[in-house]
Formats: C-alpha cells, sequence, structure tokens
C-alpha cells in the first residue's frame, strides 16, 4: 500500500468515525400497532427528522408497548430511559387535571371543537411538561368516542354491572357513573380480554375497534361521539437541549408536520373505519335521545369535578375554550 493511500484511507476511517459519533440515537415507544394511524405518522416522522437533519439524528419507533408499556411511556421519558414517547394524555390525569381536559364527554365533540380545545389547551400543557423535564413536540386526536357493546342499550341504566374497559382515569370515572364494572386494560392487551370475555364493553374510537378486530367479539357501536382524546409526543428536555441548534429546528418543524398531518389523517379515516366495522359485520347505532341525554349528564358532572380540581386557572381554560368556541361558530357558515 503506498503511503498516499494509506493516508487517504486514514482520513476516510476519521471521517466516518466523526460522522458516527455525531450522529444521535433515540428511542422512541408507543403503545399503538404499527398499522395505526398514529403509528404511521410517528414513523413518518422519524422519516422526515432524519432526512432534514442529513442523518445526524435517528428515531426508531417502538409499537405496540414492544419497549414500555402505556402506562410506563411518559416516566420513562422523563427519567431518560427513553429520549421521546407517545403518551394518551388522559392516562396520566391522575398527575395533573391539564392531562384530563380532552376526556371530559361533551365538552369538546368534534374535530373543529377539539382543535380549539388543544390550542387552548397547549400553553398549559407545555409549562406542565417542562416542569417534569420534558417538552410537548405535538398532539393528534383519536376520532370521536363511542361505546362498543355486546347488548343493545338505549340508557345507561343498560349498562349497569356491564364488565367495562377502563384504560385511563376519565373512563373508570365514567364506569363509576353509569354503574358499570371497570376493568383496567391497556390497548395491548384489549385483543385477548375481547376473547377471553375479560371485558364486554368499552368506549373508545372506530380505530381501536378496527385494530383490535372488536367486531369478532362485539356487534354493537354506538356513535356517540363524545369526546376526542389526544396523543401527545413528547422529548425529555434534557436530550433536546443536547442538540444542536439546527437540528432543534429540524426537528420542531417535522413536530408541527405531524401535528397538522395527523389530525387530517384522523378526520379523513374516522368515517372509514365505521365503514370497515360495518363491513365486518358490526352495527354502528345512532344513540338513542335517551341513550344521549344519559350521557350527557356524565358529561355535565365529569366537567364540574374536572373544575373543582383544576381551580381558578383551569376554570379559565374552560371559560376560554367556550369564548373561542363560540367565536368559531359565530364565524362558520350557516348550514343549509
Amino acid at each position: 500500500m503506498t503511503a498516499r493511500r494509506s493516508l487517504l484511507l486514514g482520513a476516510a476511517a476519521l471521517a466516518l468515525a466523526s460522522a458516527a459519533s455525531a450522529q444521535t440515537k433515540w428511542d422512541l415507544p408507543s403503545a399503538y400497532p404499527p398499522s395505526n394511524f398514529h403509528t404511521e405518522n410517528l414513523v413518518q416522522f422519524a422519516a422526515d427528522v432524519d432526512k432534514a437533519t442529513g442523518g445526524k439524528l435517528k428515531i426508531t419507533v417502538h409499537p405496540n408497548a414492544s419497549l414500555f408499556k402505556a402506562n410506563e411511556i411518559k416516566r420513562a421519558v422523563q427519567g431518560g430511559q427513553a429520549q421521546a414517547g407517545e403518551i394518551l394524555l388522559a392516562n396520566f390525569a391522575n398527575e395533573n387535571p391539564i392531562y384530563a381536559l380532552d376526556g371530559i364527554p361533551f365538552l369538546a365533540n368534534s374535530y373543529e371543537d377539539a382543535r380549539i380545545l388543544y390550542d387552548v389547551q397547549r400553553p398549559a400543557l407545555d409549562k406542565l411538561l417542562q416542569s417534569q423535564g420534558m417538552r410537548l413536540l405535538y398532539a393528534v386526536a383519536w376520532p370521536p368516542q363511542g361505546i362498543y357493546t355486546k347488548k343493545l342499550i338505549n340508557s345507561v341504566a343498560d349498562m349497569r354491572g356491564i364488565k367495562w374497559r377502563a384504560y385511563s382515569p376519565a373512563t373508570a370515572r365514567i364506569a363509576e357513573l353509569i354503574g358499570a364494572q371497570p376493568v383496567t386494560i391497556q390497548a395491548a392487551e384489549l385483543t385477548q380480554a375481547l376473547a377471553t370475555g375479560t371485558v364486554e364493553s368499552y368506549m373508545s374510537s372506530g380505530s381501536t375497534g378496527y385494530d383490535t378486530k372488536t367486531y369478532e367479539h362485539i356487534k354493537n357501536f354506538y356513535d356517540t361521539q363524545a369526546w376526542l382524546p389526544k396523543n401527545a409526543v413528547i422529548v425529555n428536555k434534557k436530550a433536546f437541549e443536547s442538540l444542536d441548534k439546527p437540528t432543534q429546528d429540524a426537528l420542531l418543524k417535522a413536530a408541527a408536520e405531524a401535528d397538522a398531518r395527523g389530525w387530517k389523517v384522523s378526520q379523513e379515516k374516522n368515517e372509514w373505519y365505521k365503514q370497515q366495522l360495518a363491513d365486518k359485520g358490526m352495527t354502528i347505532h345512532r344513540p338513542q335521545a335517551k341513550l344521549k341525554q344519559d350521557l350527557q349528564q356524565v358529561g355535565a358532572i365529569m366537567l364540574a369535578d374536572w373544575e373543582k380540581s383544576a381551580g381558578p386557572d383551569g376554570q379559565a381554560l374552560v371559560a376560554s375554550f367556550k369564548k373561542a368556541q363560540a367565536a368559531a361558530a359565530a364565524k362558520a357558515p350557516a348550514k343549509k
């Protein structure tokens, strides 16, 4: 080997070593299957970050609770075991009422209102997560929540004693208010719970029903459109601050794009999911007036409870939401 060639090879090796040392690798755990639209959005987000940073920041998405269970992800990010993660905000209502705001039935039950609520809620979420050593990158709403049940229901009284899946404090509280038997089951465990009869009813979106093949075990979905909970993608604050400024900017830009894309896809797929459930043999019901009235009463109780626990700051958030909601309604064109 000539001295020149040896020198060139040595320089190339140094360059590769330098590139490798400059590359940052992050883990991003999620609780949902690869086919779920949230997970697909996460994978696209990671690819966008990789491209925008020229490979300097590589994010590996770990779906279906394969790295951490749903209720463990936030703690893992907070403690630095994972640099980023996706969480269902309502799962952490017991930590702080701010996390529970989008889980109150009938407070915001359309995509338009859910987006208004997010815009109002976001500064408080940012502040709360920052105080816990994290940052909010983006959040995306699930499709509106309905009731899956084995039997026909016309009112809340028909659900008394039913084995009800609870996956958050809000859904556990609903069980308490309607007289159901709550059973704590996270998304990754739901298919098995349905197959074994551990649960016979639950409240979630068309997306969850499709992903878990609920139609194989339950034949009724009541499209109550009760609320639109959000998944939030969070990042460890120290991990974020360790990135150089161009990488931070690229990450935030990709997050903003994932936010917009996720909301759009969620809304587009809402009707698609319900059609898929119907095609698989599930009956999609419009709730009877009595059932809707009963559930709205449940929502009113939960909102009052929330405002009491959240105090003046929380009450101000709800007031701001209702004001923004009324302003948006006033600007909206009249429906023919």
